[in-house]
Order: C-alpha cells, then sequence, then structure tokens
C-alpha cells in the first residue's frame, strides 16, 4: 500500500474517532459509523478492531468512562446518577459494574479518592498511537511579555494533575488574587509525562496575577507561591481537542515544525495556555495554545 493510500486509510479513521468524540451523548452504530468512514459497514467492525486494538462498541464504552471519570471529579461534580445516563448506562448499577470492571474502583471510590496511576493505559489504541499527524498546523511567532503568576508546582503522577487542578482552582476562589473569568491560566510541564517515571514529573498550574506590580503571595494552605513567565519570542500553535491528546501538537512543533524553521530553542519548557475553561465545553471543543520558547 503507498503512502497516499495509507494517508487516506487513516484520515478515514481519524473522522471516526472526531466523530463519536463529538457524539458521546447519542446513539452510535456500526452501520452509522462505517458510512462516516466510507467503509463497507460488512468490513468496518472487522478493520476498526485491527486498526483501534479493540471492538467498536468497546472504544466508545471506553469514551464515555473516560469523560465520567473527568466529570466525577470536578469542584462542582455532577450527580452519579446523570454521569450514568449521560454515558449510555440505563442505570448507576450497570455504569458501576463497567467503571469498576475497567478501573478497579467504583465510581463512588474513584470520587472519593482519585486513582490515576495506569488510568491512561486504558486508552492507548495501536491505530491511534501510531498514526501520522495528517494536517499541517498553523504555526505563528509572536512576541510575549513577562507575567507575573501565581503558581501551584505538582509532582507525581501526570494523571494526578487534575487532583492539583482543584486545589488551585480552591486557592484562586477563596484569595481572589487570579481571576478565573479575565486573568490567564497556564499549565508548564518540565517532563514530558510518556517518557517521565510517575513520580518524577513536574508540572506547574499558573493563574496570572491580577496585579501585576504585586507579585508576593500571602503563605496558604494550598501551597500556592508566586513566579513568573518569562517573556520572549515563541512559536505558537493551537491544539484543538482533549487535553490529553495534546502531546501530538507538542510533537508536530519538535519533531516536524522546528527543523525546517531555522529556529533555535530558549532556555524554558513549552508551555500551555487555556483558552477555554467551561467545564460544561465539551472535550472536542477545548482550544489550548502551545507556546515553544525561542531564542
Amino acid at each position: 500500500m503507498n503512502n497516499d493510500k495509507i494517508d487516506l486509510y487513516v484520515r478515514r479513521f481519524e473522522q471516526v474517532f472526531t466523530y463519536i468524540d463529538q457524539h458521546l451523548d447519542s446513539t452510535l452504530s456500526v452501520e452509522q459509523l462505517s458510512e462516516v468512514a466510507c467503509f463497507s459497514r460488512f468490513h468496518f467492525h472487522r478493520q476498526f478492531s485491527q486498526y483501534c486494538g479493540v471492538s467498536v462498541s468497546r472504544y466508545i464504552t471506553l469514551m464515555r468512562l473516560k469523560r465520567a471519570s473527568y466529570r466525577l471529579i470536578k469542584p462542582l461534580p455532577d450527580k452519579i446518577i446523570d454521569i450514568a445516563l449521560d454515558a449510555g448506562f440505563e442505570n448507576p448499577e450497570s455504569f458501576s459494574r463497567a467503571f469498576k470492571n475497567t478501573f478497579g474502583l467504583s465510581p463512588r471510590e474513584f470520587r472519593k479518592d482519585p486513582v490515576w496511576v495506569d488510568w491512561h493505559k486504558h486508552f492507548q489504541f495501536p491505530g491511534r498511537e501510531n498514526q501520522k499527524r495528517m494536517e499541517e498546523m498553523d504555526v505563528k511567532i509572536i512576541s510575549v511579555e513577562p507575567l507575573s503568576v501565581a503558581v501551584l508546582e505538582h509532582l507525581g503522577e501526570p494523571m494526578r494533575v487534575n487532583n492539583s487542578v482543584a486545589t488551585f482552582i480552591e486557592w484562586r476562589k477563596a484569595f481572589g488574587l487570579s481571576d478565573y473569568a479575565t486573568k490567564g491560566t497556564y499549565g508548564v510541564p518540565y517532563n514530558d509525562p510518556l517518557t517521565t517515571p510517575g513520580n518524577e514529573f513536574r508540572f506547574d498550574i499558573c493563574g496570572e496575577l491580577n496585579d501585576q506590580t504585586k507579585a508576593e503571595i500571602p503563605a496558604n494552605p494550598q501551597g500556592v507561591i508566586s513566579k513568573m513567565l518569562p517573556g520572549g519570542r515563541c512559536a505558537v500553535v493551537r491544539h484543538v481537542g482533549s487535553y490529553d491528546r495534546i502531546s501530538d501538537s507538542v510533537y508536530y512543533l519538535y519533531r516536524q515544525w522546528l527543523p525546517q524553521s531555522g529556529e533555535e530553542l530558549r532556555d524554558f519548557p513549552v508551555y500551555f495556555r487555556y483558552l477555554q475553561l467551561d467545564e460544561a465545553l465539551p472535550e472536542h471543543a477545548q482550544q489550548t495554545d502551545i507556546l515553544l520558547p525561542l531564542k
């Protein structure tokens, strides 16, 4: 099979994955998805299983359970019965069984003490992991100003960053020094989460301070401190979609754009600006700017 045919095959599956992401609240059938992919309905199920590593129905269930995981630990969490029904289960009992069979904890146990260790492994699919990035991303070079930020330093499993985010939101609401609605929210990963041992992963959760002239933050129970995000030239590209797929866009910058650009990197990690923080926003609609610091 030549490269053009491989690319077409990958694009068709990407259409299916995107369609599923956008319609998790709807009934999804093999016939419907085979039409999205422009594959024969007689062969689609086998093609999907071979490409993805799991059946169509299992993939859909896993995507719904993934969304349910995030909803369970929101600062203002939804009722379990609502999460169960939105995930396509007839009742909380069947949802609880499926959740526990997958993650080893009931929804209530997960809500009380989220265990993210190995959680992400349930969502690694051979075809998706090995696919090439198909589109040319729109990379711009901009100049950013230095920024005083409040920071909660996360150290540990990447999937526990959400727990730290909840703590940071708690601080933000309690102290009023970084307005959630009007000031920027940033993330600074100091390591690659895919290659760094969990106990060594560092990630700063940052909120722009209301008053840039007063960077000191009073001692607080959440452990939030003040830091500076440095100014300078940055390559920026917009990632649209789930946060846990953001590595695809980061790798595009490093592997494809940077070698061809002639640019050199500054001594500061790639970092993110989260543009839409509405908890009701579906994963496929989330937007994040990725900033790569340049000399």
